[in-house]
């Protein structure tokens, strides 16, 4: 079976893509400003679109392959943070099994290819924000905000 490409709009944020093997996500590409040429008609895709809404949907049950090792632990121990609530990289690192390893657990959102599934934008810095990627700290604002969080 091939991979399927999930194409979906969220307003305000652009164009997002996801890639679906055998029903689970292995790949996923944040809304960014661009013109889907064809949004793709999928359960999913309806959900994302709903979600950067600002629909209360923490993609909880949508089925991922993660990788296992540090950052499939870090990705488990994510996933299980409620929306609305962050943990700064130390506690993620902390909740993944690996205390004292922050600046690891900042790697691992960095490289994070599955968000939103893997709430990555809810990782804070302990003296602030932290970063989030190529998108920057006001899309991770924003995302943020979608939730509540100040």
């Amino acid at each position: 079976m091939k991979p399927t490409l999930v194409l979906y709009d969220a307003p305000g944020f652009g164009t997002g893509e996801l890639w679906l093997d055998r029903g689970r996500v292995f790949y996923a590409e944040l809304p960014r400003p661009k013109k889907a040429s064809v949004v793709s008609e999928n359960g999913l895709a309806a959900r994302l679109t709903a979600f950067f809404a600002g629909a209360d949907d923490d993609l909880r049950d949508v089925p991922l392959r993660l990788p296992e090792g540090f950052h499939g632990k870090c990705a488990r121990a994510l996933r299980k943070i409620g929306r609305g609530e962050v943990v700064t990289y130390g506690e993620l690192a902390a909740l993944a099994g690996y205390p004292g390893a922050a600046r690891a657990a900042g790697t691992f959102c960095g490289r994070c290819s599955l968000s939103p599934f893997i709430p990555t934008h809810r990782v804070v810095a302990s003296d602030g924000i932290g970063s989030y990627g190529d998108l920057g700290v006001d899309y991770k604002r924003r995302l943020l905000a979608l939730e509540g969080v100040e």
